[in-house]
């Protein structure tokens, strides 16, 4: 399992690496449009549609998001396309928590569908969006979700008793949510501090948020942490309801692109927000 993780992980990174770097952001976004197109396709099985209908909506996906970014007709608006976001992501995340694994699986299934890949597409225009602004910004988005999963992990295995979700994901804890916080704390102070002495293109979501006030600083980064951990909740609910571990076996040893994905799902909307305000 271990050498499967490890390769699969050098792939994606030989790949990600020269799209990320490359002066044409068409590269990145092609890339990262499959990944999601996918993600729409791992989604509809987990609602139950049968193999065939999900992989053709994995297709029709990628051919409507492909249409949105490179039409010359279409034209998508980052503010629109945040608010709508928030507006799918706050509500809609408090209401599956509160009502619990039972009432999800009685939705209907075209509604729990259409929310899925409506998801899905605002995370890839968020993230095409959160690229344009630079490399840097970039990195310091996913590099807080990287964080945060990574301190809740360790921090959960040390000190972790209460549970966060027992219900819907038993193994995170109240101790893992807060060592995750406080690891993105430290990093966002590190990134600070590094852009002070460093001119790295450009301004990344620690520094945006600083350069309002230190409230704006606080607020923000407990919500990207925040909206991190809601991700993965909620994923871990689709998940349960489903009755399968992983989302897919695409990526061996990592599970599917949901499973590698469902933190930054509505990060990306957030941090989006928040370089716009």
């Amino acid at each position: 399992m271990l050498k499967q993780r490890v390769v699969t992980a050098l792939v994606l990174l030989a790949l990600l690496l020269p799209a990320m770097l490359a002066a044409d952001p068409f590269w990145f976004d092609a890339l990262t449009l499959a990944l999601m197109a996918a993600g729409a396709w791992e989604w509809a099985r987990l609602q139950g549609m049968t193999e065939r209908s999900a992989r053709v909506s994995g297709v029709l996906m990628g051919v409507l998001l492909a249409a949105s970014h490179w039409s010359p007709i279409w034209a998508i608006n980052g503010h629109a396309v945040a608010w709508l976001g928030l507006l799918i992501w706050l509500p809609g995340t408090v209401w599956m928590l509160r009502q619990g694994l039972d009432h999800w699986a009685q939705v209907r299934m075209s509604v729990r569908l259409v929310v899925g890949w409506l998801a899905v597409a605002i995370a890839w225009w968020s993230l095409v969006m959160v690229k344009a602004v630079g490399l840097n910004h970039l990195l310091s988005v996913l590099s807080l979700v990287w964080a945060a999963d990574i301190a809740a992990y360790f921090g959960g295995r040390a000190w972790g008793r209460r549970k966060l979700a027992p219900r819907v994901s038993p193994g995170k804890t109240w101790a893992g949510a807060i060592s995750g916080a406080a690891a993105v704390v430290m990093l966002g102070g590190l990134w600070l501090w590094a852009e002070q002495r460093w001119s790295l293109g450009s301004p990344s979501i620690y520094s945006l948020l600083w350069q309002r006030s230190l409230a704006w600083w606080c607020l923000g980064v407990a919500g990207l942490v925040a909206a991190s951990i809601l991700g993965d909740l909620v994923e871990s609910l689709v998940k349960r309801v489903a009755g399968v571990k992983d989302s897919s076996g695409l990526l061996p040893g990592h599970g599917g692109v949901l499973d590698r994905v469902d933190a930054l799902l509505p990060v990306l909307p957030l941090a989006l927000w928040m370089s716009l305000v």
